[in-house]
């Protein structure tokens, strides 16, 4: 975009044909749309007549008039020739992306103007078409007429695509920033990319049609791959069905049978249960004839054993009688005896008292003796004792050394206390400074997880690096996104839009040789896409910009570049030299509201305000000031920020922590030692202290020790016992107790008689009642017996009854359940023939039915699972089995003929691959983005775009600034090749930009020039007058050979 100026700018582009001399020769008129037709001269259809520009870019108004066959743009940078370039691509509906230069078309309208337009007149017969494109900056629209017809954008696009014009292919169009996309095109895209340049409109369309041939082979063929597995698991499973089908006609068989014994075991039950009711019923009859014979047999028994009851009960009333008395006096047999025991312990508790006073006082008398020979020893150790000296000034003076060390102890004990406490405080600062130290390692890390996700060689190549920094002499710094740190992660985007990515994500050499080393490992033998520059052998990092910021922070200029990061000081002297960080400064809002102001009183080329960056260049020709401006894009690898001034102050801070701590624990140590000469001095005065506190005390002990022996001693003297007294007074009382044990055992024996003659007048009456009993325990066993068989029969007969009357009812129930079953009444019908024969074939037994029914529904239900849908399945899969068959067959036959008809080719990998060398020693080697300079690609691409420029069928071909890479001799060989085959007459038309030309080239006849002139005191084009400006030019040449 045009910097702002007060005075209108006004551009012009010279057009005029070369004669076969070195001296141009201009026209001196503008051609019209209206005249231009591919019938009355040299234009090819398509080709372009006329391009009108309005506010756009650079120009305020500017027509261009080009020449039907090479036409050569040339004009300083900064004046607008790739103005026109853009003025192409958009007029004929082409992408914004494929410029390169801003994402919104309103971006191409001339800043300050609110719209702008590009007309473009295309050749064709029998009438030119005249494309129109008004531009709108307010909502970023644009409204296109086509023959001042408005249309959409599609209409626009057909129109173009008709004439085969392809803005999009690089092989017709190449812009000057899509210069090196085309060596990194594939050879598949080259391919298709040439056939759209110089085949008919069908042959991509052929070649697409050929690919999608072998898609539909590969189609057919997993139709046919599917259909058969499915046919083959389809028959599997019908397979595995057939067998249920059969065994789901088994499982009927069985239930069929199952069905035929459970009709047949109702009847059978019936008649065995009816047999078992005659049985029972004659049994019955029986045992009633039994019971009553047997009842009359046992009447007469019983009658004898009543007079034995009654002969029983009188004896058994006086054996009771005499069982009361006996116990009465055993009663007082039992009081009388436990008196005398009484008795005997009253004398052993006497003999005992007695036999206490002898003991107790023979312990005395020993106690005594012992008691005097304690106190006779006692008092010849005191005598030994009383000979030694005072030992009290001694112990007074080890006391106040004791305390004196006691201070001592305490004074070191303060002070190592105070040191613990400092080394605490110390290692909770060295623990906090060592987390904030970590906080910065981890976002160290997050960054190189983010060079890891974008740039995998890169970040392969910096582990490398780490494991191998021993074999490089100079520095060598990581990639620079690594070692870079913004201050502030808001001024990130500066930093990333001013250096391009590929330096970013480049390592930074000292030598050259270790750049060299590192380089071929890498990227000849790792095959890494690795980026490395070397940085400057004077350091750039502490230069001085040109003005301090404080001049320019009156235009909101707040800081530079360079003070906004920090790096290793190779690293910024890098990029102050390569991308001048120290001389472009970054502004504000402020910035931007003066921008024009700011661009008119400054030398600045490049700007930063608080979104945009803006390029200021200064035309050579017009000296007139032109800019543009592009939106700042979020940043996206130096957000994270890590203060290396902090991070520093922090390792210092760590160290002088770390340095102290050392000092402390030497400190603590002398403490410790000093602690334990004191403690062991300590101790040895306690123990002296203690051996003489002792001899001190033991002397006061052995005078009370004395004192309380002699004490004791005159007590068991004064507690003496007289044992003949107490000798005497236990016989007294003996002889007491003894007089009433006699009168106790006079009593006792007259109990005991009285006892026995009640015992024997009991044995006798026991006597009698024994002869009785027995008696009657024989009639009993007699009765007993015939009570237990009448009983028992008793019990028969009920038990018979019973089950006659269970029978009967059974059989009643099974005679219904028979006549439902076999569907007849048996009370009045028999059973029919045909179930007759049915169950002839049938076990007879209850048993036998029920083992085999049994049996059957055993195997039946091992058969689960099955019904009738089975079969139906079984039925449905077979069709389709089938179907599928003859579905199959046509298939293959159909993928057969398929085959037979097209080619094996793979058609989807069939591409173009470039091979060139520059030098005879060299072997060709493939056009890549990366193996060769940026001169040999160019070359490259301008041969291989020469080379399809007679078989074009595009009506116009554009190339932009192709040369800047090329070394003089290749730039005026491809110069020469493309004036050749461009100006012949059977090519068509051709664009080629360049800002320079070198001297004493060949020019053709149908070779046209465009000057591109762009400045405040340029002529509006209705002023200009070629004729005019030939003349001064010839003038001023004649006057120039005069002199």
């Amino acid at each position: 975009m045009a910097a702002p100026g007060k005075r209108k700018r006004n551009a012009q582009v010279d057009t005029a044909p070369l004669s076969q001399s070195s001296m141009p020769g201009f026209s001196s008129d503008y051609r019209d749309a209206s005249r231009f037709s591919g019938d009355d001269n040299m234009f090819v259809e398509g080709s372009i007549l006329r391009i009108t520009m309005t506010n756009f870019l650079t120009y305020d108004h500017c027509e261009v008039t080009p020449g039907a066959n090479l036409n050569m743009i040339v004009g300083a940078n900064g004046t607008g020739k790739s103005s026109i370039v853009c003025a192409i691509c958009l007029g004929l509906a082409g992408k914004v992306s494929l410029l390169g230069r801003g994402d919104k078309v309103g971006l191409y309208v001339k800043r300050g103007c609110s719209s702008g337009s590009v007309e473009i007149v295309l050749s064709r017969a029998p009438q030119n078409l005249v494309i129109r494109r008004e531009i709108s900056v307010e909502n970023n629209q644009s409204v296109w007429t086509i023959n001042k017809r408005q249309v959409n954008q599609r209409a626009v696009e057909e129109e173009v695509k008709t004439l085969q014009i392809q803005v999009g292919n690089l092989c017709q169009f190449l812009p000057q920033e899509k210069v090196g996309e085309f060596a990194k095109m594939s050879k598949i895209e080259l391919l298709e990319a040439t056939e759209k340049s110089v085949g008919p409109p069908e042959m991509y369309e052929f070649h697409c049609e050929l690919k999608n041939f072998r898609a539909k082979e590969r189609e057919l063929e997993n139709v046919c791959k599917e259909k058969a597995s499915f046919l083959e698991k389809a028959m599997q499973r019908n397979e595995r069905n057939k067998q249920d089908v059969e065994r789901f006609y088994e499982r009927e068989r069985h239930l069929d049978r199952i069905k035929m014994l459970e009709r047949k075991r109702p009847l059978v039950e019936y008649e065995a249960t009816r047999k078992q009711l005659e049985e029972v019923k004659q049994e019955r009859a029986d045992v009633k004839r039994s019971l009553t014979a047997l009842k009359e047999e046992h009447l007469p028994a019983l009658r004898h054993i009543q007079d034995l009851n009654g002969q029983l009960k009188p004896i058994e009333d006086k054996m009771k009688d005499k069982s009361v008395n006996i116990k009465e006096a055993a009663r007082r047999c039992k009081e009388k005896q436990d008196n005398l025991d009484h008795k005997r312990m009253e004398v052993e508790d006497i003999q005992q008292a007695l036999s206490l006073k002898q003991t107790e006082e023979s312990d005395r008398q020993k106690r005594i003796g012992h008691t005097r020979c304690m106190i006779t020893g006692l008092q010849a150790e005191l005598e030994n004792l009383a000979s030694r000296e005072d030992v009290q000034p001694e112990i007074s003076s080890i006391n106040s050394e004791l305390r004196s060390m006691q201070e001592d102890k305490a004074r070191v004990e303060g002070e190592g206390l105070d040191l613990q406490r400092n080394k605490g405080i110390l290692q909770g600062d060295q623990q906090r400074v060592k987390n904030k130290l970590k906080s910065l390692e981890d976002m160290m890390n997050m960054k190189e997880e983010k060079l890891k996700g974008r740039f995998r060689d890169t970040y392969n190549a910096l582990q490398w690096l780490r494991q191998n920094r021993t074999l490089f002499k100079g520095n060598v710094y990581e990639p620079m996104m690594l070692v870079i740190n913004v201050r502030d992660h808001r001024h990130a985007k500066y930093i990333e839009s001013h250096i391009p990515t590929n330096d970013l994500r480049a390592f930074v050499f000292q030598k050259q040789e270790d750049m060299a080393k590192f380089m071929t490992e890498v990227r000849d033998q790792q095959k890494w896409r690795v980026n490395a520059v070397i940085a400057p052998r004077e350091s750039w990092a502490r230069h001085p910009p040109a003005r301090p910021i404080e001049a320019l922070r009156g235009f909101g200029f707040f800081s530079y570049l360079r003070e906004l990061f920090d790096a290793p000081e190779e690293v910024m002297s890098y990029l102050c030299g390569q991308y001048k960080v120290h001389e472009v400064p970054v502004g504000t809002d402020q910035t931007k509201n003066m921008i024009e102001t700011v661009i008119r009183e400054t030398p600045l080329k490049i700007i930063y305000t608080a979104a945009e960056k803006y390029h200021v260049k200064k035309s050579s020709y017009s000296g007139k000031t032109i800019s543009s401006n592009s939106v700042l894009r979020p940043s996206q690898f130096l957000t994270m920020t890590v203060d290396v001034d902090e991070r520093k102050h922090l390792e210092e801070q760590l160290k002088g922590f770390e340095q102290r701590v050392m000092g402390i624990d030497s400190q603590l140590k002398a403490l410790q030692e000093q602690q334990s000469q004191l403690d062991r001095h300590e101790n040895e005065l306690l123990h002296k202290k203690k051996v003489l506190s002792e001899l001190k005390v033991k002397k006061r002990q052995l005078e009370q020790k004395i004192r309380t022996k002699q004490d004791s001693l005159k007590q068991m003297e004064e507690s003496g016992i007289n044992l003949q007294q107490a000798e005497q007074e236990a016989l007294s009382k003996t002889r007491a107790v003894n007089s009433q044990k006699v009168a106790l055992v006079t009593e006792f024996v007259h109990h005991m008689q009285v006892r026995t003659k009640l015992h024997m007048e009991k044995v006798y009456l026991a006597l009698e009642s024994v002869e009785l009993a027995a008696e009657k325990a024989r009639v009993e066993a007699e009765c007993r017996e015939s009570s237990a068989r009448l009983q028992v029969l008793e019990q028969a007969c009920a038990q018979l009854e019973q089950r006659k009357t269970s029978l009967w009812e059974t059989c009643q129930g099974l005679m219904k359940k028979a006549s439902k079953v076999c569907n007849v009444d048996l009370k009045e019908e028999a059973v029919p023939e045909d179930l007759q024969r049915a169950f002839s074939q049938l076990p007879n037994t209850l048993d036998e039915i029920d083992a085999l029914l049994n049996e059957e529904r055993s195997r039946a239900d091992c058969i689960t699972g099955l019904s009738a849908t089975v079969v139906e399945e079984y039925t449905r899969r077979t069709q389709e089995i089938e179907h599928l068959k003859k579905e199959l067959e046509m298939e293959k036959g159909t993928l057969d003929n398929y085959r037979h008809s097209i080619s094996q080719e793979e058609y989807d990998k069939y591409g173009i691959r470039i091979r060139v060398k520059f030098r005879s020693s060299m072997q060709l080697h493939e056009l890549t983005a990366h193996h060769q300079s940026g001169g040999e690609r160019s070359v490259a691409t301008m041969l291989y775009l020469m080379a399809l420029q007679e078989l074009n069928r595009c009506p116009f071909r554009v190339v932009d600034e192709i040369n800047q890479g090329m070394d003089p001799v290749n730039e005026r060989r491809v110069f020469d090749i493309v004036v050749q085959t461009a100006c012949r007459g059977t090519t068509s038309q051709y664009f080629f930009i360049t800002p320079k030309l070198l001297q004493n080239l060949h020019y053709a006849e149908h070779m046209t020039i465009l000057c591109v002139h762009n400045g405040p005191r340029m002529l509006p084009p209705s002023k200009w007058n070629e004729k005019d400006f030939i003349r001064r030019i010839r003038r001023g040449s004649s006057r120039s050979a005069d002199s």
